[in-house]
């Protein structure tokens, strides 16, 4: 009986211990934005265990156990802390992460840092790839063999007949990759269904296709179907619009979320933005890629110009509008990765940081469902985190300046 009693002494502070143990990730002494919406937390700690947030406040309040070995300690003093960001446009598709079976976890880490983790996306969503290649990548990293965000992806995009565009074509060619083209509505449902079966998350249209010289317009009758049955298998639909015909496309067939804005077209006007908010569409701006475009196809300074300005008032319009905005930057098809830019010029367009934080959080997370366990910082809240070298609420561009990123816990990016 006394040595049970022992025993059972014995146990009771074990079992306390490890629920003390309960953290295995703390951020101390940082300025914690746990939403866009909730005031700062100054000189705050952030709990984690198991890649879930366990604790979160001031420091005064929340603190590692300072016998806990297993705890790895980062002092953020002078820096800030906010949730993961998501970037809603990207592509699996540079040279580096294509043909994916060839090469190694190193290899396809380090390419995933340089693109996405190194400027704090714990989440992105591919809006156009190979799905077989891209799903190997989200496998291995998913085994933890590769370093890099959560992926989620459409696959292959959906081109009307004769609507690859222009500018991929040679890439395509190059790389000896195949992209199928629509030949009916049946025939894109059918494809839907397959996708989707593969592993999609999403699906994305060209509404609009650049070729020379014009833009081709998928035939409405092809974009409903394909929509329709997105929507039957319960996954969101991008559109590619490059004009206010593709726009109107994108309307007509029930589209989710507009992945650029369309400066070729010019400002839009009031009706015109009061009719994309009532689809209840989203809006990724894109609009440095605007500028990078211009110089990679040479465009003069003034066009240039014209169409920042354009895609610019585009943005506000929307936003002041209360339309739902989605930060994205275009890489993969651009290999321009600083995000500073992009930063400074949503700034310039009108939207203050939080506004902006928004973008990268709490609006990604809703729209695509996921508010239950990310875009806050909170207890019981995924462990996906930015640890930021500057605070955005005095530089906008301090949302580029990432001193780790962190997905589940763990530090994808930064010292560890």
């Amino acid at each position: 009986m006394r040595n049970s009693l022992l025993l059972v002494l014995f146990l009771i502070p074990a079992v306390a211990c490890n629920d003390i143990l309960a953290s295995d990730l703390a951020l101390i002494r940082a300025k914690i934005y746990p939403s866009p919406t909730e005031a700062p937390i100054e000189d705050g700690t952030i709990l984690v265990h198991n890649g879930v947030i366990t604790a979160i406040g001031p420091a005064r309040r929340v603190h590692p156990p300072d016998f806990a070995r297993a705890v790895t300690n980062i002092n953020c003093q002078g820096m800030v802390v906010t949730a993961g960001f998501w970037n809603s446009h990207v592509h699996i598709f540079t040279a580096g992460l294509l043909h994916a079976e060839t090469h190694s976890d190193i290899d396809l880490s380090s390419q995933l840092e340089q693109m996405l983790t190194r400027w704090g996306f714990t989440t992105v969503f591919d809006t156009a790839s190979l799905l077989e290649n891209t799903n190997n990548i989200r496998r291995r990293i998913a085994r933890g063999g590769v370093r890099g965000p959560r992926i989620f992806t459409v696959g292959e995009p959906f081109y009307a007949k004769g609507g690859t565009p222009i500018y991929i074509r040679g890439f395509l060619q190059e790389n000896r990759i195949a992209l199928p083209e629509l030949e009916s509505p049946a025939q894109g449902v059918e494809r839907v269904r397959q996708e989707i079966r593969d592993g999609a998350d999403g699906i994305k249209i060209f509404a609009g296709s650049i070729e020379p010289g014009s833009v081709l317009i998928m035939p409405l009758e092809e974009a409903r179907a394909i929509v329709t049955e997105a929507h039957r298998e319960g996954k969101p639909v991008f559109a590619h619009p490059s004009n206010n015909e593709g726009i109107e496309i994108a309307l007509n067939s029930g589209v989710d979320i507009l992945a650029h804005t369309t400066p070729m077209s010019g400002t839009w006007t009031a009706q015109q933005v009061q009719r994309i908010k009532a689809a209840n569409m989203a809006l990724i701006p894109t609009l440095t890629l605007f500028e990078v475009e211009a110089k990679k196809f040479g465009e003069s300074a003034e066009d240039s110009a014209n169409d920042l300005r354009s895609a610019s008032q585009q943005l506000k319009a929307y936003s002041d509008a209360k339309g739902q905005i989605l930060f994205g930057t275009d890489v993969g098809y651009t290999d321009y990765y600083d995000t500073a830019e992009e930063f400074r010029l949503m700034s310039q367009a009108g939207l203050d940081f939080r506004q902006i934080l928004a973008t990268l959080t709490t609006n990604p997370a809703s729209r695509f469902g996921y508010t239950a366990h990310s875009g806050r910082v909170a207890k019981d809240m995924d462990a996906d985190l930015v640890v930021l070298a500057g605070d955005p609420a005095k530089d906008v561009t301090a949302f580029s300046r990432v001193a780790f990123t962190i997905r589940q816990g763990k530090i994808v990016f930064g010292k560890d």
